[in-house]
């Protein structure tokens, strides 16, 4: 493998695990990022010359120390400051001698972002992008803005954090329960990022799922007695249990409610349910847990042979109580459809204010089913028209386009 192949694969699967380690210990963002930076630099300078090292990881690491270093000390930080710094070395130096892996400190760095400077609306955004390694544009797609918006919203935060020389600090334990919500809601935007990859097991996207759900897990361990990780935890698994069963053996889209029940992953569906379960017995229902339990009704159709759309359908405005999103009004539109007729669900979709739904592809697939169903055919062409034109799976689109051909 080549130099310059070896220095992205481990920019694309390790920068944010090195950053976080980084931050965590040094607590400088900018600086860190700015080290960190300098070091994949003279990577792409070095390797192609010399050979990639045995651990590019560990290469890029003990680089970014040495900057560290070197800044600190042009800028004389306080005595204070220096042995934070040299035990870090020092701890950086054992890490990459050992060859023990380094530990994955993404978990506490994404508790950093939600510093109480750094604006609430930003906190998920800022964790993807640092932590994960997420781009401006499909953090934008997951919080449905427009690219350039997040891209200038994140410039502002991290120009925020440097002018105001935020110091990251891990919040007190009783802190915790008031800051969870934030890191959350990253690790479920972070899932849903790379569940728009279906079938292709070495893809960037289909790792970022797996990512997530290794944070879910890394999560619960941190905070076990807490109902809305073991649902976010839930739904990830019931979601990710039907991957394979989203497209056919010739590569074509299966929608949810025509995927083969064989081809699911009991296994994980367990797991699943067992999360469910024990996030019931808190008392305190939340997002996370309606949405889980949504995906668990939809997975009884391996026994029962038939979907509770009534029962979806309770759960979605369940789910619109605690947390009106555009998601969930558009699954309400859609169980309500399927349960009590496709007039009672268009009147729903209809009702969603039309300038909030121009890009979220969702709301045009499902429209141009449900005008399908009524003979509008005209409604339905253009419904389906946009929806193919804002989908980024392929099998996807072919399938949009093969339901509008139809018409």
């Amino acid at each position: 493998m080549e130099a310059n192949q070896i220095i992205e694969e481990t920019a694309r699967e390790a920068y944010g695990r090195l950053l976080s380690y980084l931050a965590v210990n040094w607590r400088d963002l900018q600086a860190v990022e700015d080290a960190l930076g300098d070091a994949f630099v003279a990577a792409l300078e070095t390797w192609p010359k010399v050979g990639a090292p045995d651990k590019p990881e560990a290469w890029l690491l003990t680089a970014a120390r040495r900057r560290l270093i070197d800044r600190a000390r042009r800028a004389r930080i306080s005595e204070s400051a220096l042995p934070t710094l040299l035990a870090m070395s020092e701890d950086t130096q054992r890490l990459t001698s050992s060859g023990a892996s380094f530990p994955d400190e993404r978990l506490r760095m994404m508790f950093l972002c939600t510093h109480p400077s750094i604006d609430p609306a930003m906190r998920a955004p800022l964790m993807l992008q640092t932590v994960l390694g997420i781009d401006a544009a499909r953090i934008a797609s997951a919080f449905i803005i427009k690219p350039s918006t997040m891209g200038q919203r994140l410039t502002r935060v991290k120009a925020k954090i440097r002018a105001d020389r935020l110091v990251f600090e891990m919040p007190e334990a009783e802190e915790i329960p008031k800051r969870l919500d934030f890191v959350l809601e990253a690790i479920y935007a972070a899932y849903g990022s790379g569940w728009d990859e279906a079938a292709d097991t070495d893809s960037p996207r289909r790792k970022l799922a797996e990512e997530a759900i290794y944070l879910g897990r890394l999560l619960l361990r941190f905070v076990p007695l807490e109902p809305e990780v073991h649902g976010l935890l839930a739904f990830m698994l019931h979601c990710e249990a039907r991957r394979r069963a989203r497209q056919d053996d010739e590569g074509n889209y299966v929608p949810l409610s025509e995927q083969d029940c064989s081809r699911w992953d009991e296994s994980m569906i367990m797991e699943a349910e067992r999360h469910l379960h024990t996030a019931s017995q808190a008392g305190r229902i939340g997002r996370f847990q309606l949405m889980a339990a949504i995906q668990s009704v939809h997975a009884q159709r391996s026994r029962t042979g038939h979907i509770e759309w009534e029962a979806i359908a309770q759960l979605y405005e369940g789910l619109l109580h605690v947390s009106p999103t555009l998601g969930a009004l558009v699954g309400r539109a859609a169980a309500v459809a399927e349960a009590y007729g496709v007039e009672h669900g268009i009147a729903l979709l209809e009702a969603i204010p039309a300038k909030e739904v121009v890009s979220y592809q969702p709301y045009w697939a499902l429209a141009g089913h449900l005008y399908k169903q009524m003979n509008r055919k005209e409604d339905a062409r253009s419904a389906y028209s946009q929806a193919i034109g804002l989908s980024t799976d392929v099998s996807v689109r072919q399938f949009l386009s093969r339901q509008a051909f139809r018409i």
